[in-house]
């Protein structure tokens, strides 16, 4: 799999697509609505991506941008094949061997002038404000399940009054990648399988054993219980989810708190859910917690809430 999400002009979001996938989806574009796709590294990082632009009739328009307004390149093509190779091309080739060679499988890049970067004033924020702002961004980062445009969303409108809107969409954005980057810089030193990698490896197995599995599912319980039918696929026979409370939870170091049930409704499903649930995380390496009662939820604890970011 590449280790690229693929956005599309149709709100689509495809993270770690195959080769294959990717030119499935280029090959797609041209319709209405459908013209673009947007590729991002993960992580991803600020000032790095690429993307196509096809209207049905006319040439692909490639770009990519490495790092820099001044290191933004365009180039025009006929056909689909050569986006193809190129987008592949860029998806696969690292940092290192892009830098050794000169360009990502260069097609005839163009640099663009995109004009002269923006200024953005320093935040003006009293040193609560700040630490208040920075510390729930810091919250949001150790969750895992963020990207930098909703982190910077959340940077610009958390301190919002009535009267009062004290950071500019700019200045969210600046401090939102620079909080950013500092938790990429942290998880490089991870080593090997993280608990929220065996969380996402349990819950893939409970998916195909007909077990609705949700992350971070909605913002708190009654949310999720009203919303997680709506998520069962055909013949499923229960789910299992945490939403975004549980998720700070975990990431402050207090466990995982997992709610589970069955669709019929009754308590012996969702003792049988619960059972599944608990085996599927303990054969991932996980420990948990539960007495068997169908009325209290699944604890995973301890755990080391290392989610690594995608964005």
């Amino acid at each position: 799999m590449l280790e690229i999400v693929v956005e599309t002009e149709k709100r689509e979001r495809h993270v770690r697509v195959s080769a294959e996938d990717l030119a499935g989806l280029i090959r797609r574009i041209g319709g209405e609505g459908d013209r673009f796709l947007v590729l991002h590294r993960i992580p991803d990082l600020p000032d790095v991506f690429a993307q196509v632009w096809h209207q049905a009739g006319g040439d692909y328009t490639v770009e990519h941008r490495d790092g820099a307004a001044d290191r933004h390149f365009q180039v025009r093509v006929d056909g689909p094949g050569a986006v193809v190779a190129t987008l592949t091309g860029w998806a696969t080739v690292t940092d290192r061997a892009r830098q050794e060679s000169g360009g990502d499988n260069d097609p005839g890049w163009i640099p663009l002038d995109m004009g002269p970067l923006p200024v953005v004033p320093p935040l003006d924020l009293d040193e609560r404000e700040r630490e208040d702002l920075e510390t729930r961004v810091r919250e949001v980062l150790a969750g895992g399940y963020t990207t930098r445009a909703q982190l910077a969303e959340l940077a610009e409108d958390y301190l919002v009054t009535a009267d009062r809107r004290p950071v500019s969409p700019d200045q969210a954005r600046v401090l939102a990648d620079r909080m950013w980057l500092e938790r990429v810089a942290e998880q490089a030193g991870w080593q090997g399988e993280t608990d929220p990698e065996r969380l996402t490896r349990a819950f893939a197995v409970l998916e195909r054993a007909g077990i609705t599995a949700r992350e971070n599912f909605t913002c708190c319980r009654g949310c999720g219980q009203a919303e997680i039918g709506g998520e069962g696929g055909p013949g499923a026979r229960g789910f299992v989810y945490f939403h975004t409370q549980c998720t700070d939870s975990a990431a402050a170091g207090h466990g995982l708190t997992l709610l589970f049930g069955g669709f019929d409704g009754s308590s012996g499903t969702t003792a049988a859910i619960g059972r599944e649930v608990v085996a599927a995380l303990e054969a991932a390496g996980l420990p948990v917690e539960w007495d068997g009662d169908p009325g209290r939820a699944v604890i995973v604890t301890p755990v080391d809430w290392r989610r690594r970011l995608v964005g």
